[in-house]
């Protein structure tokens, strides 16, 4: 057999194979001998069909499925031998007038290869580290919902600006339906004022879009995954089913005991330092999770480097359960563009520095990540046996290994990200980070 590959341009090349009789006839003689003592043709007894009558009618199939694993096997043999790195898998050329009965059989596969490029992440830029501050603003109003959340509920007949709503968001098409709770003022205040006056039983129509001040709201009062969070704009009903005033609890040591655990809060002072320490702490994670966004794409901006972008659309076709046309791989190749050319710039990235990922990093990160879950339901002491008896559970499943290994390489690169790319550092408060975040 003869096998060689045929550069179309840097990321696109066909390997081209020439097989010829003598890589099959042997595995086709064999198949055939197999073949005379099942083979049955009109005229003769099972088993006493001439050689020459099951050659005519297997041996054209039989040649056809050997030649295809002796292709098959040296397609194999020949990508990992010259070490091609590959997107997609390889692509069989159609020809509709291929002979099989030719003394030399030539099979022609595209494929697409992974571009040669660096990555410079060390290039000036202007990409901002935010340090995010819980400022007296949002502090104070955090004190207040715990006293409303604690304090008494009073029925009202109709919406006031300080009112509890409790209801249900909807839209069909996005298949939103969410009961929930939620203040008034929680909304933006062009949203909030379509609710002064209404009654239970009314429906207002919101947009998504601007509704609360944190896109990320959304996930919590409507549900919606993080990937439709940011820049979602529909239409939403909301149908009122309770109207709530409050009367705001008494900040004593018994709500802190309820909030905090005995003797962790001892007055307001300790409650406002408390809720500063938390909140900043949740920040800190938001902010992080901007510069990462932020650096990638300043690294998919400035990083250039070609796909063999037609072969991939062609290759989206043939894959997954659902046969795409041209039209829906060329909307999927337009989808994904951005997410495979990071993928490529992230792999590049922790070759230049290094980051390898162990099993022990796994489970650090998931003990870490399953003691604050544990902490968020109120279970601040496990013991280490309950952890690790739960760390074995979530690792034993494949999914959530690949999903937690996605979290630790990024971790890793943040930090790298952080001292290469040199960051502008701006301390700011909550409500600038998210004005500087989603441009309100």
């Amino acid at each position: 057999m003869d096998i060689k590959r045929v550069a179309t341009d840097a990321v696109n090349e066909t390997i081209v194979m020439t097989v010829v009789h003598m890589d099959y006839k042997g595995q086709v003689a064999k198949r055939i001998n197999e073949k005379m003592p099942l083979a049955t043709v009109k005229g003769f007894r099972k088993g006493q069909v001439p050689k020459d009558l099951v050659e005519k009618q297997y041996g054209k199939a039989i040649k056809q499925e050997e030649v295809q694993k002796v292709v098959d096997l040296a397609l194999e043999r020949f990508v990992q031998s010259e070490r091609l790195n590959l997107l997609g898998t390889p692509l069989a050329k159609v020809n509709e007038n291929f002979d099989w009965d030719a003394e030399e059989l030539t099979f022609e596969y595209e494929i697409g290869l992974v571009p040669n490029f660096e990555i410079d992440l060390e290039a000036k830029n202007n990409i901002v580290k935010y340090i995010v501050t819980a400022d007296d603003k949002l502090i104070d109003g955090q004190v207040e919902r715990i006293q409303k959340q604690f304090g008494k509920a009073i029925p009202q007949d109709k919406v006031e600006a300080d009112s509890d709503l409790t209801g249900t968001f909807s839209n069909e098409e996005k298949g939103i339906n969410n009961t929930t709770t939620i203040s008034v003022s929680t909304f933006n205040k062009k949203a909030g004022d379509k609710f002064i006056g209404k009654k239970v039983g009314d429906v207002v129509t919101v947009s998504t879009k601007g509704l609360f001040e944190d896109d990320h709201q959304l996930m919590d009062y409507l549900k919606v995954a993080h990937d439709d969070v940011h820049g979602l704009d529909i239409e939403v009903n909301f149908t009122i089913e309770a109207i709530n005033g409050a009367e705001l609890a008494e900040l004593n040591q018994e709500l802190f005991d309820k909030l905090f655990g005995e003797g962790k809060v001892a007055s307001l002072e300790d409650l406002k330092s408390k809720i500063k320490e938390d909140a900043e702490a949740q920040f800190a994670q938001q902010a992080d999770q901007k510069l990462l966004l932020d650096v990638q794409d300043f690294l998919i901006e400035n990083t250039k480097f070609d796909l063999p972008a037609e072969f991939l659309k062609k290759w989206l076709q043939t894959v997954g359960e659902k046969k795409l046309s041209a039209e829906e791989a060329e909307v999927e190749y337009a989808r994904s563009e951005k997410g495979l050319r990071f993928q490529l710039i992230e792999g590049k990235a922790m070759a230049q520095s290094n980051i390898q990922i162990t099993f022990e990093d796994l489970k650090a990160f998931t003990t870490n990540a399953i003691r604050q879950q544990m902490a968020q339901f109120g279970q601040t002491n496990p013991t280490d046996e309950e952890v690790q008896g739960i760390v074995a559970r979530v690792l034993s499943n494949q999914e959530e290994v690949k999903r937690l290994s996605e979290q630790v390489v990024a971790e890793k690169l943040l930090e790298v990200f952080k001292e290469k790319a040199n960051p502008t550092t701006k301390e700011v408060t909550y409500e600038e980070f998210i004005a500087a975040s989603y441009g309100e």
